[in-house]
């Protein structure tokens, strides 16, 4: 999402100056040469005063940071997504800030509906079992401290269905599938079965489309919730279209087990909590972003998904740290690097 969103602000007028902050430095390459870095691991004891040093004199910041991975270390997500945040948002109090726009996510509502749409005022307590979703939830209830204690600070959350493109291929495979799936397949789009319940059906968006979303909400007057979603829904039959095959319907409890046990044993990164996600969240609706921000995604959610899908058979990644290209499995594994474990993610 940072990647896109430099492409993004390159193109906004009257943006002079972008400063950077992430734990890894990335090269200077576009379309990192147009920003000024700072290098801080916002879950140090010690950031806030780093990134009130970096964040005096803005106009707005944007919170992008979120560890997925390793999912075998709840306590280092927590470290980065929870005490992160929290670090960030004293620093914009700090550093006095007028403008605070958090990546929130779809995964922050309770359950919902699968065959109606629901907007920014569902509950939102996140899904049971979901360690993303339940982190989620509790950087929203931290933002609803910051927004009740400094009224003056404009805060805004963006809620966004799963963010796709091209350039994340390798990194949603690594991160998601691991380094035994074999990704190839997806190159001749000849995935002759695709098992999933029939509750699966979720809303994607382009990485541009929602970086334009972003950059609207940073230059506007704009306060609280937005919902962030392309058309049409993705369910079973639509993926498995994409991939050339056909959906088998299974029990969500079938694949939860599965993903338990291939998680537990290290063959891959994903816990199960991500299955009760997709099969929980509600279907959003994203009026209030395309009439407040007057946003309209140029691209729709197959558009989208194929994007993604061709990025992951190629392995597709930019220079930066995070969205290296997918490294080759005896690599992975020669270096004792095990699904879901460890900090190389």
């Amino acid at each position: 999402m940072g990647t896109a969103l430099l492409r993004r602000l390159a193109d906004e007028p009257g943006v002079d100056r972008v400063v950077g902050v992430s734990r890894r430095m990335p090269p200077d390459q576009p379309p990192y040469e147009a920003a000024e870095w700072v290098t801080c691991d916002i879950g140090d004891d010690g950031a806030v005063q780093e990134l009130t040093t970096a964040f005096t004199g803005a106009d707005a910041v944007v919170h992008l940071a979120w560890q997925i991975q390793p999912s075998q270390q709840p306590k280092v997500l927590h470290r980065t997504n929870v005490v992160g945040s929290h670090h960030v948002a004293e620093a914009v109090l700090r550093a006095g800030v007028p403008a605070l726009v958090v990546a929130s996510s779809v995964g922050v509502y309770s359950p919902g509906p699968k065959d109606r749409t629901v907007d920014e005022s569902h509950p939102r307590r996140g899904i049971a079992g979901s360690l993303y979703s339940q982190q989620k939830a509790a950087v929203e209830d931290l933002l609803d401290e910051v927004e009740f204690t400094h009224p003056s600070l404009r805060v805004v959350r963006m809620r966004p269905g799963l963010i796709f493109q091209y350039e994340a291929g390798g990194q949603i495979a690594r991160y998601f599938l691991g380094p035994l799936a074999p990704v190839g397949l997806l190159r001749r789009r000849r995935v002759p079965v695709l098992p999933l319940p029939r509750s699966m059906r979720f809303q994607c968006v382009l990485a541009g489309d929602l970086a334009d979303a972003f950059t609207r909400a940073i230059r506007s007057e704009a306060r609280g919730a937005f919902n962030v979603a392309t058309d049409p829904v993705l369910d079973p039959p639509t993926m498995a279209g994409l991939l050339g095959g056909r959906a088998v319907p299974v029990p969500t409890a079938l694949l939860t087990w599965a993903a338990g046990a291939t998680w537990v044993t290290r063959l891959q990164p994903t816990d199960p909590g991500w299955i009760w996600m997709a099969t929980q969240v509600p279907l959003m609706d994203t009026t209030r972003a395309r009439t407040e921000l007057d946003w309209q995604p140029r691209f729709d959610s197959l558009t989208a998904m194929n994007d993604l899908l061709e990025g992951m058979a190629a392995g597709a990644g930019t220079s930066s740290p995070a969205l290296r290209p997918r490294a080759l499995v005896r690599d992975r594994l020669g270096r004792g690097h095990l699904p879901g474990h460890g900090t190389h993610y």
